[in-house]
């Protein structure tokens, strides 16, 4: 994994509108900023059109998290996100996890099946860089 990796998270939920895609986003971040990584920030759209105050536009549903230097860091954050997942009974509610272009989505699937995407996703990310 490269130092200061950045993880990109969505996420989205059955019928839900804008408000509660954020509400949940800012639940899912509260959750995050516990753990070990650098930062967790909302995830960048892009500048905001001109003429408007803001100066940069967030992605509903969307995270970034810098993971710093620990190739560790990856699968805690993972474990966090399905736990966050577990607990929310209801509508079925999406998380897609991107790092280096490699994505995994977390949804409903069978525990059994999740560990096995999950694991081998973490393994990826997690090995240590090569020499150089």
């Amino acid at each position: 994994m490269d130092v200061g990796a950045n993880l990109t998270i969505e996420l989205g939920e059955d019928g839900a509108d804008a408000e509660r895609i954020d509400e949940l986003t800012r639940m899912l971040r509260r959750e995050l900023d516990g753990l070990d990584v650098d930062l967790v920030q909302p995830l960048s759209g892009g500048q905001a059109p001109e003429g408007t105050r803001g100066l940069d536009m967030a992605v509903v549903g969307g995270l970034l998290v810098t993971l710093g230097q620990s190739a560790q860091a990856l699968a805690p954050v993972i474990a966090a996100i399905r736990t966050w997942l577990s607990r929310s009974p209801g509508p079925v509610r999406t998380v897609r996890v991107e790092l280096a272009g490699d994505v995994l989505e977390l949804s409903h699937a069978s525990a059994d099946e999740e560990q096995r995407l999950v694991d081998l996703f973490v393994s990826r990310h997690s090995a240590a860089d090569p020499p150089r």
